[in-house]
């Protein structure tokens, strides 16, 4: 389906891609600590909202 090549560039690609990604992401560190700080409580109200939404549908149908 794909040639020797094609696999070769596709893994070299791969590994160079994640290498890269992780390499900015090591250096946004704190940066994103400070900018950040308070989204992790926003994730969890968002879930809660969701998961109730599932709950009253769910004892609505009932």
């Amino acid at each position: 389906m794909f040639s020797t090549g094609q696999l070769i560039f596709a893994a070299l690609f791969l590994i160079v891609f994640i290498a890269i990604i992780s390499f900015s992401y090591k250096k946004d560190k704190k940066l994103h600590k400070k900018n950040y700080k308070g989204v992790l409580w926003i994730l969890v109200s968002f879930v809660t909202f969701i998961i109730i939404l599932f709950l009253i549908k769910y004892f609505l149908k009932n």
